[in-house]
């Protein structure tokens, strides 16, 4: 029977842009379920004590490279986001809105490349219209995400459920309660999956 995995992430990590365009080729190779679990990145930070690569200005410089290495072994488009970083509280409350709708996968790829593929500024309502049509969501249902009360309940829970079990950054995977952090980890996650 095919396992579940599940791929916790935030919009505005690069490697959990890398890692979410692995699974299709993961899921073809085991038959896995996918569960895409949007948390605020800043909140785990927050709640962990961690910090981005990027305010660590050697890491930062080590990862950018990493990065275009592990998107060059894997044939990703990956580009840098020149308005990087992006708040992207709103990026993850529509995330979270959307999270049962049958819109939910076109939305994440909307707003994945629309982050590291064909970088735009997420945080400017002007460039957020067109990756909402691409996703067949209007800017008004995406602005009532933002205020309503069950969306931002859900997003707040699903985070602090990720720090309790162990979260600290992104991409975060779990398989059967072992949890593996990291796009470079797939290797294991995939052998997981296989178990």
């Amino acid at each position: 029977m095919p396992k579940t995995l599940e791929f916790l992430f935030d919009f505005g990590s690069p490697a959990s842009y890398l890692a979410y365009k692995a699974m299709p080729a993961i899921v073809e190779r085991t038959g896995a379920r996918i569960d895409y679990v949007p948390v605020l990145l800043g909140g785990v930070f927050k709640d962990t004590g961690n910090a981005s690569p990027a305010t660590i200005p050697a890491k930062g410089r080590w990862m950018n490279a990493d990065l275009a290495r592990w998107a060059a072994r894997r044939g990703t488009v990956f580009n840098r986001n020149p308005h990087f970083p992006i708040n992207t509280l709103h990026l993850m409350r529509g995330a979270a809105g959307l999270k049962d709708d049958a819109r939910f996968a076109a939305y994440l790829q909307a707003v994945f490349e629309a982050m590291w593929a064909d970088p735009r500024n997420l945080g400017d309502p002007a460039e957020m219209a067109p990756v909402l049509a691409r996703a067949g969501v209007s800017p008004d249902e995406f602005l009532g995400f933002q205020s309503d009360e069950a969306v931002k309940a859900r997003l707040k829970a699903d985070t602090e459920a990720a720090v309790a079990r162990g979260m600290f950054g992104a991409p975060t995977f779990f398989v059967d309660g072992e949890l593996y952090f990291g796009q470079d980890r797939l290797d294991f996650v995939e052998e997981a999956l296989r178990a």
